[in-house]
């Protein structure tokens, strides 16, 4: 018998089965007592036969080869429920399992079951008609942010060592930044979606949630590349594990942002993420620039407005008959934009997207990287609402979010680091980059890892 889920990250536990020190099933078994025990509410079903049947036979010469796996609620594996985290669609069964799976099944994982997500992927907390309010573990009664909140409670938890996430304006680098983990949105279409994903407005990406720089590469080293079935998806890159720590920081063009995207961010967190990136700077040799305009052209009710577009449609035979069974948020949504949406909203989304892609152009011509906040402020109350102050600051629901969700217009790829503790409660250094530069990114995660290790784990409450 083992004590308890692995505590270390998902490359180490690989190489613990290697060494005979533990067993998948042995894994396994710890990592079902742990989520039957937790009160995290990060987990909405459990696969456990399937499951015991992988770990029996995994291959631990794999990759993530005995691993437990947990897949954020939003993706499909054949046979599991389809909710959408939503009442809506508490008994529809997917018929069709994601690339992203299928890959991660042949490299070994083993799928523990689904994890909680904000419904429908709409908002950045994890609280739903469906499965209730998700908990940070790092101080239950405080979000692990959405939607990927319950991917992001279970390897911060302790639950599992990684898990699967994806990222439409945040959902990725939102949560890491929330719980002490690293979450890598990358460039669009770098890991396939689907089979049957809508593009909808090509914002969404797929991804992981994890405790290490080296399991967020390895992670993409087994499921990226072209797929027939997304047809914006990129052809495959090797070596993103392999090729850690080569690549050349020194005098890349560093530009500090504390109000990305007219964002408010909090003084106090900022004061500490300000000093998490001079050090960053220090320590790779890169060099901070200065005097850049970084204005962006305001997008955030376009987006709002077309995804919430693509909701619509995809209940058009229930609504308004299902507003009460609604989370609030999604409900206010679809009520708020339901008269907004047209040939005008679509035409003004896609010049601003142009626009924002002319700024981002001419940003990344005068600096290499991009840091700033991934959050506005610390983790918020679990059962939200969103929050609209912080320290008597007024920041306004439409400010969470804003850090983000440029990238995902833009396409390109953005990291959120644990850069430390505000009030006992993480904070995330987000860092981006011009597409196609995840290598970049993940070299600057590791100097920063190296040199500041972060808790793997939430500390023991």
């Amino acid at each position: 018998m083992v004590d308890g889920p692995w505590q270390g990250d998902a490359s180490s536990l690989v190489d613990a089965f290697r060494r005979g020190e533990r067993s998948p099933v042995e894994e396994l078994e710890a990592t079902y007592a742990a989520i039957d025990a937790s009160d995290l509410n990060a987990f909405s079903f459990l696969d456990r036969d399937r499951a015991f049947d992988a770990a029996k036979s995994a291959d631990v010469s794999l990759p993530f080869g005995g691993v437990p796996l947990g897949v954020k609620e939003l993706e499909r594996h054949e046979g599991w429920p389809d909710t959408d985290a939503s009442l809506v669609f508490k008994d529809r069964v997917a018929t069709t399992t994601d690339t992203m799976l299928v890959r991660a099944k042949s490299a070994g994982a083993v799928l523990v079951g689904q994890t909680t997500a904000s419904e429908f992927g709409g908002v950045n907390v994890t609280r739903t008609m469906l499965n209730g309010a998700t908990h940070n573990p790092w101080r239950h009664g405080r979000t692990p942010g959405g939607s990927s909140g319950g991917s992001a409670a279970a390897v911060a938890g302790g639950l599992v060592t990684i898990a699967t996430a994806g990222d439409g304006g945040g959902s990725i680098r939102i949560p890491a930044g929330f719980t002490g983990l690293v979450g890598l949105k990358a460039t669009y279409g770098r890991i396939p979606r689907g089979p049957g994903a809508i593009h909808g407005n090509l914002t969404t990406v797929v991804g992981c949630l994890s405790r290490s720089v080296r399991d967020t590469a390895r992670w993409f080293d087994v499921c990226n590349g072209h797929e027939g079935n997304d047809s914006l998806s990129l052809p495959r890159i090797e070596g993103l594990e392999a090729g850690l720590g080569t690549h050349q920081l020194r005098g890349l063009r560093a530009l500090v942002v504390p109000d990305w995207g007219s964002a408010v961010v909090s003084p106090t967190m900022w004061a500490v993420l300000e000093e998490a990136a001079q050090h960053l700077i220090s320590i790779t040799g890169m060099r901070r620039v200065d005097g850049i305009d970084t204005s962006l052209p305001r997008l955030g009710a376009a987006w709002s407005i077309t995804g919430m577009a693509a909701l619509a449609f995809e209940l058009r035979d229930y609504w308004p008959g299902c507003a009460d069974i609604l989370t609030p948020e999604i409900r206010y949504g679809l009520e708020r934009t339901g008269s907004l949406y047209g040939t005008e909203a679509r035409g003004k989304f896609e010049a601003r997207r142009a626009e924002l892609n002319r700024r981002m152009t001419e940003i990344f011509s005068q600096a290499d990287i991009i840091i700033t906040a991934s959050n506005p402020d610390i983790a918020f109350n679990a059962e939200g609402p969103l929050p609209d102050t912080f320290g008597g600051v007024v920041a306004g629901a439409g400010n969470n979010g804003v850090l983000t969700f440029p990238a995902n217009i833009h396409g390109n790829p953005g990291i959120s680091i644990p850069a430390g503790t505000v009030d006992g409660l993480p904070v995330g250094l987000q860092v981006m980059g011009p597409h196609f530069s995840e290598q970049i990114l993940l070299d600057v995660a590791l100097a920063f890892e190296r040199s500041r290790p972060w808790p793997l784990v939430a500390p023991r409450r």
